[in-house]
């Protein structure tokens, strides 16, 4: 589906606060509410506008410790990756994984409460994955960037 300006600009004010009605964007878009209110539904039907989420205060609720964990699989055969995928799904911790190229397979994100809670969390859950060769974790210091939009 091709964008237009309007809803790109819709789309990016939804972005920023997804819990504005459609009557605060139509003053913003200068666009009836009813325009407004058809162009999400499609927005939304076309699959572009996948979902509304809430996002939490990492402290309050004890998770702030962020650690990017890079896994390497023992061998790179479908089963091995299909079955490391499967079982990294399962893991409450791990809040994204991605499939890379480079000297790791995969990378994890993963937020704990300490590092005691990370190394319980390899310990107990992440290492009794099979087909693991290797991993190696990187601790976060302090978070510069966490950005949730994708500008348009």
């Amino acid at each position: 589906m091709k964008l237009d300006q309007t809803d790109k600009k819709l789309i990016n004010l939804l972005q920023f606060d997804s819990k504005q009605t459609t009557k605060q964007l139509s003053h913003q878009l200068n666009l009836s509410v009813t325009a407004i209110y058809e162009r999400i539904k499609k927005l939304e039907r076309k699959g572009i506008i996948k979902k509304y989420v809430a996002l939490v205060d990492k402290e309050k609720i004890d998770k702030s410790f962020l650690v990017f964990c890079h896994i390497k699989l023992i061998q790179h055969s479908k089963t091995f990756l299909s079955n490391f995928e499967k079982e990294v799904l399962k893991l409450e911790e791990v809040s994204e994984c991605f499939h890379v190229t480079g000297d790791y397979d995969y990378i994890l994100k993963i937020y704990v409460s300490s590092m005691n809670a990370y190394r319980d969390f390899m310990v107990t859950k992440l290492t009794t994955i099979k087909h693991i060769g290797s991993t190696h974790s990187t601790f976060t210091i302090s978070e510069i960037k966490n950005a949730t939009a994708i500008v348009l």
